[in-house]
């Protein structure tokens, strides 16, 4: 690996206080079904189980293989791929397979299949493989039967480490050329420790262990089959719902713990685990393309509103991070502490950008330029972008961003219109909040490449276009040397600050309340997901 040391994970006992409610031993000790079967209760049911969103990746790593794993210490180690090189040029990557694997199809998983991926992935298969390496690659060869050439168009020193990502995994190419689209949805064909019995649409999808599974990533702690043999991935979407379900001993383990639970649950007797997510944080996106926000000073005034600090440590009991960098987290190789410094809390600073660009305060307390009013529309996707505590600090960020003079008409909408796509265009929105998980620094060339007629890019939700961001930012991609990759990065995250495009609000995390009797459940180190190939009950 070409980077070591990633800061991404942490596995942390939360202080205890009283219990909210008793908690019945009996339901804490057992286990949720059989003592066979582990019940996992998940936030939020996707479209398919294999794709781009945060939220497949968790459920498709059960499934899929990857080439390559993060192990704890942030080092690229083994999994499908034996061993990897790159030539002097950094411009291609040969990866050496193990013979073993098998797809659940009896197809191997062999170079040509490694080839069938990458051209699927960047065919349009999968639109986060594509934001992180469509500009970088250029083709693939099979050399023989387990050895794999990928040709990029530049070099892309840390692709090794991106290829460890859920949504780099895959799938039988038998599977996939020869069964529907539907069939590739509900149940796409892997390599990986678990296969699909069936999806029960709004409930739940089951999963089967495959007996015959001996090729776990080096980091695992066995080998062989999963140790459980059946893994129910239940949808409860409501928060309150999960824990009352984990406490009752209707299920396992639990995804997305609300903050004021998490001591309450620890003092029980559960386990909790949490992961901060490297790349991008929860942050607040300011459309640059129309609307008040194309002033600078405009932006700046809505970011020196905002007591972004105190108000995340209020909502988060101490739990959830406050993040002020905009472009990356905390958590990400090559953090900029300089650019998450920008805009502490200054109402009188914002009043005085505001009467400066001609925003001049109304007798309603809303402010005016030209007979309109300073009016700014913030949609925000409620569990799915955002969860509980989320929404509960976006709307004290309004009242503190409507003392300055602002209107601010927040618009909650379900994971259904996300899913749909909507508030996605410059038209749709003058505040966007939301994250996007990577690895590295690498993801500001996902959020800050330019959105061009002839190369849109949708994860600019700045709507921002400057060459020459884009410029230094694929410059810090290809360079080679670690300590001046880091200076390049951490000038892009400068340019985005001082600029007051991105602003941060809190670092987003995945976290798990697991019963005390099932051992074994990890986090993986890419994405934070859960992973039951190792869990068992005690």
């Amino acid at each position: 690996m070409l980077l070591a040391g990633l800061a991404a994970v942490s596995l942390v006992p939360i202080a205890g206080c009283a219990p909210a409610e008793r908690v019945d031993p009996v339901a804490l000790a057992a286990p949720a079904a059989a003592p066979d079967t582990i019940v996992y209760g998940h936030q939020q049911e996707p479209p398919c189980v294999y794709g781009g969103w945060i939220e497949q990746a968790y459920l498709s790593g059960q499934i899929l293989d990857n080439l390559v794993a993060l192990d704890d210490g942030g080092q690229v180690v083994p999994w499908l791929a034996e061993s990897w090189d790159v030539s002097p040029d950094g411009l291609t990557w040969t990866f050496v397979l193990d013979r073993e694997p098998t797809f659940s199809d009896g197809t191997p998983v062999d170079a040509s299949a490694v080839v069938h991926n990458l051209a699927y992935w960047v065919g349009g298969g999968n639109s986060t493989v594509t934001a992180w390496i469509g500009d970088y690659y250029d083709s693939a060869q099979a050399l023989d039967d387990t050895t794999v050439a990928i040709r990029l168009t530049q070099p892309y020193p840390r692709f090794a480490e991106n290829m460890t990502q859920p949504y780099f995994g895959i799938q039988s190419p038998q599977a996939l050329e020869t069964r529907t689209a539907e069939q590739n949805c509900t149940a796409p064909v892997g390599s990986g420790p678990f296969v699909v019995d069936r999806w029960n649409r709004g409930h739940s999808i089951l999963l089967d262990r495959r007996d015959d599974y001996d090729w776990p990533p080096a980091n695992s702690a066995h080998s062989g089959p999963a140790r459980a043999a059946h893994l129910e991935w239940r949808f409860i979407a409501d928060p309150t719902a999960r824990i009352a379900a984990l406490r009752s001993g209707e299920v396992d383990a639990i995804y997305d713990v609300q903050a004021f639970e998490w001591a309450n649950l620890e003092a029980e007797g559960f386990a909790l685990h949490s992961y901060t997510t490297a790349g991008r944080p929860q942050q607040i996106s300011f459309n640059t393309r129309r609307g008040p926000f194309t002033d600078e000073r405009v932006r700046q005034a809505f970011a020196y509103s905002l007591d972004r600090r105190a108000t995340v440590e209020a909502v988060g009991k101490g739990v959830i991070p406050y993040e002020g960098n905009g472009p990356v987290s905390r958590s990400t190789p090559a953090y900029s502490e300089e650019a998450a410094a920008r805009y502490p809390h200054d109402p009188e600073a914002a009043a005085a950008l505001l009467d400066e660009a001609g925003w001049l305060l109304g007798p309603d307390g809303v402010r005016v330029n030209d007979g309109h009013p300073l009016e700014v529309v913030f949609p925000y996707a409620v569990n799915r972008t955002i969860n509980q505590d989320g929404a509960a600090i976006i709307q004290a960020l309004q009242v503190q961003a409507e003392a300055v003079g602002f209107r601010v008409r927040l618009v909650p909408y379900p994971p259904s219109a996300a899913a749909a796509g909507a508030y996605s265009g410059p038209d749709d929105y003058d505040l966007q909040i939301g994250y996007w998980t990577g690895i590295n620094a690498g993801i500001l060339h996902v959020n800050w490449r330019q959105d061009l007629p002839d190369r849109p890019n949708k994860a600019n939700s700045a709507f921002y276009n400057d060459p020459g961001l884009e410029e230094l930012i694929v410059a810090a991609n290809s360079e080679a040397d670690p300590a001046r990759q880091d200076e390049l990065y951490r000038a892009a995250q400068q340019h985005i600050a001082d600029r007051a495009l991105s602003i941060g609000v809190y670092d987003r995390l995945s976290t798990l309340a697991v019963k005390p009797r099932l051992h074994g459940v990890r986090q993986e180190q890419s994405q934070g997901g859960p992973v039951f190939y190792d869990a068992h009950f005690a």
